[in-house]
């Protein structure tokens, strides 16, 4: 029974936050996300797995610097020196649009680094492939089909007479799936474990923001492919939030998710990499939580009257235990007219022991004035537009009087120089 280590979405690039870590000169948002590539890693060699499956997107765009490459090639030649047959496909952010251009994996083989295949083209491996791939005397009993990202601009590699349209698009992008599937499949041996390996949509799959994927909006793989019944597991990557879409039945069809957050769209979500034992017929599946991942505190408030409001902020931050080390956001919404009452100092000093923090002002926008039907606003005087302003305003009547009363002293005095 073939053991694979499963995991996905990498992006060990993206330093949106945060300082630089002294000793080592790296962002210390990157090492978040090294730490938890070394736990996957430190895991495939513990676990002795047949074989691990990355399904796409080690960087955040197809042209890392020269550092990032530097610490990726450190934990995959881990992999490569503990003898692991370790598959690399490429995501839609490590391939570059351009025909003929290299991918940001591209030096795992032009080195031919051993144990390790890229997989950039849709591919099938056979049993015997993939024992090569492991060191002398490996016998892995398991079949895989690769299939990388494939974009919107690479489609007519495959598809003939390429449609214009959009849902014409992704409709004949679905046949030759089809067709490519059935012929890999008479390939394969009956009698071996399959995999299928894809930096890919699903149908039916769910964003971070719980938005479903539809077809027609993106090359999306049907359910019942990804599902397949000759498949024993579905091993993908691209969405970034940890699921199985097929979890009541054979086979698992599993995204990981990314091993950090991040955004504040994931600030919920867990973070996995997974070990499946494959035999034909049934697949056992852990999810192994990712740990020490950095918290994302998000938080809204909306203000419903200006009395205290620094009071009022301060009451409902979380506490500080929760917001040391955290990304912190914190967003409040409230009228426009209070804008100059709200003092930030406090809610920065609350947040500083915060790894970053993040205020979002919202002020609710006025609603549009709307004019009686018979009036046009020059027929108007200063103080009856100054009513419409204040009802579009939100502002509270018992200050209408007052505003009024000033507004009146105003006007007058300057109607009085002009005279």
């Amino acid at each position: 029974m073939p053991r694979i280590l499963h995991f996905a979405d990498a992006h060990i690039d993206l330093a949106n936050y945060g300082p630089h870590d002294a000793s080592t000169g790296l962002p210390v948002r990157i090492m978040d996300f090294l730490r938890s590539l070394d736990q996957i890693i430190t895991a495939a060699v513990r676990e002795e797995v047949d074989l691990v499956i990355f399904a796409g997107d080690a960087y955040k765009d197809r042209s890392p610097a020269p550092t990032f490459q530097r610490e990726w090639g450190r934990r995959i030649m881990r992999l490569s020196r503990a003898g692991i047959p370790t598959l690399l496909l490429i995501g839609n952010h490590d391939l570059s649009p351009a025909v003929g251009r290299a991918h940001a994996l591209s030096e795992f083989a032009t080195l031919d680094v051993p144990h390790v295949l890229t997989l950039s083209e849709p591919s099938f491996l056979s049993a015997e492939e993939l024992s090569r791939l492991g060191p002398e005397g490996t016998d892995l009993n398991l079949q895989v089909l690769a299939l990388p990202w494939i974009s919107r601009s690479q489609i007519n590699r495959y598809v003939e007479d390429v449609p214009r349209n959009s849902g014409a698009l992704g409709e004949a992008f679905q046949t030759w799936l089809r067709i490519w599937f059935e012929e890999q499949l008479d390939k394969a041996d009956p009698g071996t474990p399959i995999a299928l390996a894809a930096h890919a949509t699903v149908e039916g799959a769910v964003y971070g923001n719980e938005r479903s994927v539809m077809l027609g909006k993106d090359l999306v793989i049907p359910a019942d492919l990804a599902a397949h019944t000759d498949l024993d597991y579905t091993a993908l990557g691209h969405i970034h939030k940890p699921q199985n879409l097929n979890s009541d039945g054979h086979p698992p069809v599993v995204y990981p998710g990314s091993i950090e957050r991040i955004d504040f769209g994931e600030a919920e979500d867990r973070k996995y990499y997974l070990i499946a034992d494959v035999e034909r017929g049934e697949t056992e599946l852990r999810w192994e939580e990712l740990k020490n991942l950095r918290p994302y505190l998000k938080c809204r408030l909306k203000l419903n009257t200006k009395e205290n409001l620094t009071d009022q902020i301060l009451e409902a931050l979380p506490p500080q235990q929760e917001v040391e080390g955290a990304v912190a956001r914190l967003v409040l919404e409230y009228p426009r007219i209070w804008d100059p009452l709200i003092e930030e100092s406090p809610i920065f000093d609350h947040f500083q022991q915060a790894f970053e923090f993040h205020l979002v002002r919202q002020p609710i926008t006025e609603k549009r004035i709307r004019l009686p039907d018979d009036r046009l606003a020059g027929s108007l005087d200063p103080l009856e537009l100054l009513d419409h302003y204040w009802e579009a305003s939100q502002v509270p009547e018992d200050e209408i009087a007052a505003l009024n009363q000033l507004a009146r002293e105003i006007i007058h005095r300057e109607e009085g120089e002009d005279s």
